[in-house]
């Protein structure tokens, strides 16, 4: 997704970023006793980080790419399921994602605190540009070919589990530690408008068109990412360590994230959410069995998203809440109940509500996840842990492609449902037995 506006020049001592020779300019904040903040300002989205150049870069490149790359994400499991008739087909996806993902994404973390971030953050990008570019030649040669999509899901990947870690670890270098959480609250309420509008619009293209039209989609906007990478300024390694991004860097970030027990239940919490929970495989089937056709394949995939951006135009509060650790647990309790329920719904709008419900949920979740560990680790180590992070969060979905997808021979409703209920009891299970997590407070 795992898993990124502009408008008129700011003024210099905005534009120019904080520093020691630029100091951060004094905003009123809802957590401030002397200031008398507004409904709005405490409520809505806290939209600080857009003043800074940088960050404002990164956060349109990686808007305008994912609303791309939902084209394919769509395309890809829709053809599959159209060229197989198999559910399990489409979770053999997962498979083909999760196996490079769960490879390269330690190694690319690695590599991110290595090198110039920068450099590498631009070359993962052209590599996943060019599996684009195979998606869309294999549609325009009209190749009926399952292996080969598997392959070219592969080759994406990996491009993916270089760039991702590298482009979270960036964040943290372009804005102070107190608007961390904002930046991210920014990224992944914009990326999932991008969810919500790009496979709506999927939906319609691959109604009307070929298949190779939504990858042309994607393999256009992407170049938007390119652009945002050359723009960043360099980010060598801060650390007077030297690192060469190999085996033994990996494992020391390995050692270290062993010693952080908050850490490794935030990623065990999301796995369950993920793993158990997640039905997105089910949907092709679901939309032909149960909503009446393909054309209701668009909402499905949007419908998780849809809760996700009121979630984030609403999220003013988020930061202002001290116990993460009970508000992520909380709000995984919430997503696995909400697919629970959506897999009873027999209507497509009801289907989409609860559906939005647990995207909602999932927000606050990734949100707080994402910030424990950017604000808790070293910059010298951001690359390793965010590598870790995104196997977690791109692997556990896939992986939950494949235990949707495998288990949809014992029902669709019973895979639905049983899934969304054991996600919430995994999390409560783990909030109690692990009282780390549960009261694990922002510093």
């Amino acid at each position: 997704m795992d898993g990124a506006g502009g408008g008129e020049p700011l003024p210099e001592a905005v534009a120019g970023g904080a520093g020691p020779d630029n100091p951060e300019p004094s905003y009123p904040r809802a957590d401030d006793p002397g200031a008398r903040p507004s409904w709005l300002s405490r409520h809505a989205i806290d939209v600080r980080p857009l003043r800074h150049p940088e960050y404002r870069r990164l956060f349109i490149g990686s808007a305008v790419s994912f609303f791309g790359y939902q084209f394919t994400a769509v395309a890809v499991p829709v053809q599959m399921f159209a060229l197989t008739r198999s559910s399990a087909w489409v979770g053999y996806l997962g498979i083909a994602g999760l196996v490079p993902l769960l490879i390269f994404a330690l190694w690319g973390g690695a590599v991110a605190d290595a090198f110039d971030r920068r450099i590498v953050l631009l070359g993962s990008s052209l590599l996943m540009w060019a599996s684009t570019l195979g998606l869309l030649a294999q549609g325009l040669l009209g190749l009926r070919s399952p292996a080969l999509l598997l392959v070219l899901v592969a080759v994406q990947s990996v491009a993916f589990a270089v760039s991702a870690p590298t482009r979270s670890a960036i964040v943290p270098r372009l804005l102070p530690d107190d608007e961390v959480a904002a930046g991210n609250t920014l990224s992944y309420t914009m990326s999932n408008v991008a969810t919500v509008a790009g496979p709506l619009g999927a939906g319609l293209v691959l109604a009307n068109f070929p298949v190779a039209t939504a990858y042309g989609i994607d393999a256009a906007l992407f170049a938007v990412v390119l652009w945002a990478a050359l723009r960043l300024p360099a980010m060598s390694p801060e650390t007077s360590k030297r690192t060469t991004g190999g085996l033994g860097d990996v494992m020391f970030g390995l050692r270290y994230l062993a010693t952080t027990p908050v850490l490794l239940l935030s990623f065990a919490v999301d796995i369950a959410a993920m793993v158990l929970a997640l039905p997105r495989a089910l949907f092709p089937q679901v939309a032909s069995d149960r909503f009446g056709g393909i054309g209701a394949v668009g909402w499905l995939f949007s419908a998780i998203a849809i809760g996700s951006v009121v979630a984030g135009l609403t999220s003013g509060w988020i930061g202002r809440v001290r116990r993460q650790g009970a508000a992520l647990i909380a709000a995984v309790v919430v997503w696995g109940l909400a697919v629970a329920a959506a897999g009873l719904a027999h209507s497509l709008w009801l289907a989409v509500l609860l559906l939005a419900v647990g995207g909602a949920a999932d927000l606050v979740s990734a949100v707080y996840r994402q910030t424990m560990l950017q604000t808790y680790a070293p910059d010298e180590l951001r690359g390793r842990m965010q590598g870790v992070f995104t196997a977690v969060v791109a692997g556990g979905p896939r992986l939950g492609d494949l235990r949707a997808g495998l288990m949809a021979g014992f029902g669709i409703t019973l895979d639905w449902v049983g899934g969304g209920i054991a996600a919430a009891v995994v999390a409560v299970a783990l909030g109690i037995a692990f009282p780390a997590l549960r009261r694990y407070t922002v510093r």
